[in-house]
């Protein structure tokens, strides 16, 4: 007589041999394989075991790998509800392949890999491009140095033009930033050409002396651009400062320098792969012999140049100026420099103190005028003539 068969025992056999899998949750990024393509639904296989759909909205992904299916294709999704009207798993290529895209983004950022993206718009602060299926942005202060706006008065309404024409054209970029909770991707046009620009940099050092050509003019300074005499195909840009171009005091760069003229000029400094140059420092510095022609307590006449709030800029030859302070313009007190003294005209004054290294001179109108005695300087005088020529060297590199 045959055993009676323990039903039981059968079932967890059979479940000893079962390759069981654990129900995908709410959340999951599943692997699975294309089983049918319908309008407006895609129906998935999961591990033999599940099936699932994606369909709607949820079907466009960012990424764009799976904007062209086929049956058969293995295919990423997301789990957004674990059992849906139809009794299947609901999944989304749009989350998948959001996470899919933002993944690679931050990827192509590590690897600092070159890609070409795509300008769509620009504002004042940079361009709009698109990389692959995503939108960020190009900040203006990332823009290599042959596109940069470099716009005479940093007129905005021209720096937006400039930016504009770059709508439609193709730029080769590196990922600078990426932040998916803050939907932010910054991309940088001038670090693709940052190893190279350096590696040409280090071929310099502070002191050099370079021929270039003015390439731009703006109101801080000119744009020169050099190359190595080793290779005139790597070409640099540096800066000339307003402040470097000559020792007077310069109105506007325009009034010393030309687009596209010849220059030579000296490195001052070299900070990454930023140059900066002089001009000046090429020419000898007429202050060095400004104790050999100028004497404090000398009558001399001047033409007054630029009147500020607290003095009058005086111009005694075409390469020294001075600084008579408000204070040193009357006997009385004045509020406003112009009621006393007028742009273009001359006038005699006193020299009050003279500091060639610091290409700093104080000068007084009032201690020039008749009834006036020709006496030695005070010290207060002196002080405060040393402290308005410190204003005067402040708004000069400002400027």
């Amino acid at each position: 007589m045959d055993k009676k068969i323990n039903a039981k025992s059968v079932l967890d056999d059979l479940l000893k041999n079962v390759d069981t899998k654990v129900m995908p949750k709410v959340g999951d990024l599943v692997e699975a394989r294309v089983l049918n393509i319908t309008k407006g639904e895609v129906y998935l296989d999961i591990d033999g075991l599940f099936i699932g759909m994606v369909r709607g909205r949820e079907l466009v992904d960012e990424s764009g790998r799976f904007s062209d299916l086929k049956p058969g294709d293995v295919v990423l999704a997301t789990v957004v509800e674990a059992e849906n009207e139809k009794g299947v798993l609901e999944l989304s290529f749009r989350s998948a392949g959001h996470l899919k895209a933002w993944q690679e983004l931050e990827d192509l950022r590590k690897s600092g890999e070159i890609v070409e993206v795509k300008i769509l718009d620009a504002n004042k602060g940079g361009l709009l491009i698109q990389l692959r299926n995503m939108q960020g942005f190009l900040p203006v202060s990332q823009l290599s140095q042959d596109n940069y706006p470099r716009v005479d008065g940093g007129n905005k309404i021209k720096i937006l033009e400039k930016l504009k024409s770059f709508i439609g054209k193709k730029f080769k970029v590196k990922v600078l930033d990426v932040d998916e909770k803050d939907d932010k991707l910054i991309v940088s046009e001038k670090d693709v050409f940052a190893d190279a620009r350096k590696a040409m940099v280090n071929q310099f050092k502070v002191g050099d002396i370079v021929t270039g050509r003015v390439t731009s003019i703006v109101d801080f300074g000119a744009f020169v651009e050099f190359y190595a005499p080793a290779n005139p195909d790597n070409k640099l840009e540096g800066l000339v400062h307003i402040s470097e171009l000559a020792w007077q005091r310069v109105g506007h760069p325009k009034d010393i320098l030309k687009v596209n003229e010849d220059v030579s000029a000296q490195i001052i400094g070299i900070d990454n792969d930023r140059v900066s140059l002089s001009i000046k420092k090429l020419t000898v510095d007429p202050w060095k012999k400004a104790v050999e022609k100028y004497q404090v307590g000398e009558k001399v006449n001047g033409k007054i140049l630029k009147i500020d709030k607290f003095g009058a800029f005086v111009e005694l030859d075409v390469n020294i100026q001075g600084l008579a302070h408000i204070s040193e313009l009357a006997d009385q007190a004045v509020q406003n420099p112009e009621e006393v003294v007028k742009v273009g005209e001359s006038y005699d004054f006193i020299i009050m103190s003279l500091d060639p290294d610091e290409h700093r001179l104080g000068l007084s109108l009032r201690a020039a005028l008749p009834g006036h005695e020709k006496k030695s300087v005070p010290e207060e005088v002196e002080k405060k003539s040393e402290e308005t020529s410190k204003e005067i060297k402040t708004e000069v590199v400002e400027n």
